[in-house]
């Protein structure tokens, strides 16, 4: 009898040892069913911006960090004598055929993407915050960001805080200011949602609107600046203009009397010490977040290739800073009117038009009717 239970269990542990063993087989098989991707990301500049490259960055990272893709980032400088470099690296990596997809980001890139992706068509590549070739290549995607969104966020934020004149800088006038690059259609999408956060917020806000008509002329832009806080007593400028718009921060802080909203990226962090401290907040443009939720997609199965993706709150493509200076400064009551409005978009209850692809020139009758 004991020779058998002996037996018996000698075959038990056998059988055990073995059916473990099975099972770590076949989850090592399943987890090997998913897809490492293989990506480069190529950084016409360097790392270190606290934007755009950046927040690309930390995308790449979360997703090497939970093993769904291995990555290699090549920094190519930003300067002139750069840009040689930049055409050469997109040629090579697509040529050396070892990387599922090749990403590279903004507006001085997709006419350097468009050769190389006509040149390697089998290659899949990915362009953030630029529409320019969209649909032309059928191994590209754009990935674009609901700057309308964010738009309204700020127009919610900007309508509340200039009413609380208990705040630093802000006078009895509900004006605000919004400094635009170029009256075009993408930074009338900002302001869209701009003034329809505004008006919804407070049909008493008028925004003083005014166009840079350069992404890089400081200079000016500060001038209108002073000009809409000395003359119109706007306490709050919106700067949407690429570095025109730091003119608009320089303008608030020279004044003493009015505060800045950065955009793009959280603007306290990339300003010397002196501007963040009148930057009360930022919009955002989530690149990080976006182009994980491009391999979100991938792995069930949608893709986008040869298409345009257009990311808004619901997919996270867009926010607004909510720490630092919004945190210390806003009232809770505004903070409160922000984030209901955040949660009214993600959820439907509120739609916030977009002045691309709007032939009706909508935006341009709100922006002349709430002028101060």
């Amino acid at each position: 009898m004991k020779k058998l239970v002996a037996i018996l269990l000698t075959l038990l542990v056998a059988f055990s040892m073995f059916a473990c063993k099975t099972a770590g087989t076949d989850a090592a098989a399943n987890a090997g069913d998913k897809k490492v991707y293989n990506v480069v990301s190529l950084v016409n500049g360097n790392l270190g911006d606290k934007s755009f490259f950046d927040s690309a960055e930390s995308g790449l990272k979360a997703l090497q960090d939970a093993g769904r893709i291995t990555y290699k980032t090549i920094e190519m400088g930003g300067t002139d004598a750069d840009q040689p470099k930049w055409l050469e690296t997109l040629y090579e990596v697509a040529e050396s055929g070892e990387y599922d997809l090749i990403i590279v980001g903004t507006y001085q890139m997709p006419e350097y993407l468009k050769e190389v992706a006509t040149a390697y068509p089998d290659q899949k590549f990915l362009i953030y915050d630029d529409t320019t070739h969209v649909g032309e290549n059928a191994n590209v995607v754009n990935v674009s960001y609901k700057q309308n969104d964010m738009g309204y966020l700020i127009g919610v934020f900007a309508a509340a805080m200039t009413s609380e004149t208990s705040v630093k800088n802000i006078n009895a006038d509900k004006v605000v200011g919004f400094v635009g690059g170029v009256d075009s259609p993408v930074i009338n999408d900002f302001l869209y949602g701009f003034l329809e956060g505004v008006k919804a917020t407070d049909a008493d806000v008028k925004v003083d609107t005014r166009y840079v008509n350069s992404y890089v002329d400081t200079p000016t832009a500060k001038e209108m600046g002073l000009s809409m806080i000395n003359d119109n007593k706007a306490d709050i400028l919106w700067g949407v203009a690429g570095l025109s718009g730091n003119g608009a921060a320089e303008a608030a802080l020279e004044s003493g009397k009015a505060w800045f909203i950065g955009v793009d990226s959280d603007q306290e962090q990339t300003l010397s010490a002196e501007l963040a401290a009148v930057t009360l907040t930022s919009g955002l443009k989530n690149v990080g977040n976006s182009i994980v939720w491009i391999f979100d997609e991938w792995d069930a199965g949608r893709t986008y290739w040869g298409k345009l993706v257009n990311l808004g709150l619901t997919e996270g493509g867009v926010g607004i800073v909510t720490d630092k200076n919004f945190a210390a400064v806003a009232p809770k009551a505004v903070q409160d009117k922000v984030l209901a409005a955040e949660a009214a978009i993600k959820d439907g209850t509120i739609v916030v038009p977009s002045a691309i692809g709007d032939d009706t020139n909508a935006v341009i009758a709100l922006r002349d009717s709430m002028q101060p």
